[in-house]
């Protein structure tokens, strides 16, 4: 039976950008804008008395209360368990939580504390989701993204490592206990990579931790847009591929078809936080903060490849602090440090367009490719048939192609 092409009708809402005025790298970065000009909005950052680490139960138990306060907000939910079975907890954040996604709006993720030993990210995670749903009435700012926006919080991927890491650590130990999950496996080498021939791929699967394969299954099952995942040890954002062709130790950019949007979100990230901007931190530099993995230096089997490689998800690595594990006491200054950047990132979500891909019919079409002229990275649409395209500023062509259609093209 021969089928005849349909008509493809790809319905494209344009993200505009405006307020450039911070220029870095060879970019101009859009100015953060916490409030209206004149607007004094009172702060709910009451999580910051009395800091302190949460222990695995305690974070469960914090959560909860959480869902619990706002049952209209924010849900908690795991994904899967650790190796010893501690369930892996993510928050989800947005407006009326039960119901179902609203057609469009895009999925943001941040996840912390794949090694059990850097635990700043873990915290600020912790921070974030309070800081949303207590300042989602009062500030405009955090209503307006959390309004737009599902954001997804997992403050621990690795909570067996983080079980065996000691509070006051600046590096990890000579075993990497802590950093490790419990069977002693780097999460940040368990991911498949775009390099790994036929007998990798093998080993990896038949190795996989659990952590990696609940995460894996979390990506691949849901239409994130972007995401960050937040480690320490360093000072910088940096940016995929964190491998290459080259095989080189450092030193060798390998950038991806997306560099010039992964260098503008790096930017965002950095320029906004006020150690991380300068490039200078923990004895080494970076030129405005940012770098490109593979270059600073190459690793295999990373989530943020993964990310970008396996799904429509971009995602960058963000170091925050030079102390891996530092006191308590220096959590309130992180916040405040991050808390900028963590929000101006995740507006991130919005650039560029997104669209919905039917037939004449008006009925979606899944897995439809949406191709942008001199990119050669396509993403592909959801079984609703929206897609989200991340650009900077521009002009572009689109055009959208499936089986059995014609394609539709766009500027």
């Amino acid at each position: 039976m021969v089928h005849k092409s349909r008509k493809l009708s790809a319905v494209l809402v344009i993200a505009v950008v405006s307020g450039f005025v911070l220029v870095a790298n060879g970019f101009t970065l859009k100015e953060s804008s916490p409030a209206a000009p004149g607007a004094i909005i009172e702060e709910d950052e009451s999580f910051l008395q009395n800091p302190r680490y949460e222990s695995n139960d305690e974070l469960q138990d914090l959560l909860a209360r959480l869902q619990k306060d706002h049952p209209t907000l924010v849900k908690v939910h795991s994904i899967g368990s650790s190796l010893e079975n501690r369930p892996l907890l993510v928050v989800e954040i947005r407006p009326n939580i039960d119901r179902p996604r609203p057609l469009l709006m895009p999925m943001f993720k941040y996840v912390a504390n794949m090694h059990g030993d850097e635990t700043v990210g873990r915290e600020l995670l912790i921070y974030l989701a309070q800081y949303l749903v207590n300042n989602y009435r009062q500030d405009p700012e955090v209503g307006a993204l959390v309004n737009s926006t599902a954001i997804y919080l997992m403050p621990s991927m690795n909570p067996d490592g983080f079980h065996r890491s000691k509070e006051g650590s600046c590096e990890s130990p000579p075993n990497y206990m802590g950093r490790y999950n419990a069977a002693g496996v780097d999460l940040n080498r368990d991911f498949p990579d775009r390099f790994d021939n036929d007998r990798v791929r093998h080993i990896r699967r038949n190795r996989q931790q659990p952590e990696t394969a609940a995460v894996m299954s979390w990506i691949l099952s849901n239409p994130f847009v972007l995401s960050a995942n937040l480690h320490g040890g360093a000072v910088v954002a940096s940016y995929p591929y964190d491998n290459s062709i080259f095989h080189h130790e450092c030193c060798e950019d390998s950038p991806t078809p997306d560099n010039h949007f992964f260098k503008y979100a790096s930017l965002v990230y950095a320029q906004n936080h006020p150690v991380m901007k300068n490039g200078h931190d923990c004895n080494e530099t970076f030129q405005d903060g940012i770098t490109n993995g593979a270059y600073w230096y190459e690793l295999n089997g990373g989530m943020q490849d993964f990310n970008y490689v396996f799904s429509n998800c971009f995602e960058i690595t963000l170091e925050l602090s030079c102390c891996k594990y530092p006191k308590a006491s220096e959590l309130p200054k992180e916040w405040h440090k991050n808390k900028r950047s963590l929000i101006e990132y995740m507006k991130l979500t919005h650039v560029g367009v997104r669209g919905l891909v039917t037939d004449s019919n008006g009925y979606p079409i899944q897995d439809a490719d949406v191709i942008v002229d001199g990119i050669k990275q396509n993403i592909r649409t959801t079984k609703r048939g929206e897609y989200w395209r991340l650009l900077v500023p521009g002009n572009y062509k689109l055009r959208v192609e499936a089986v059995g259609f014609y394609p539709s093209q766009e500027t």
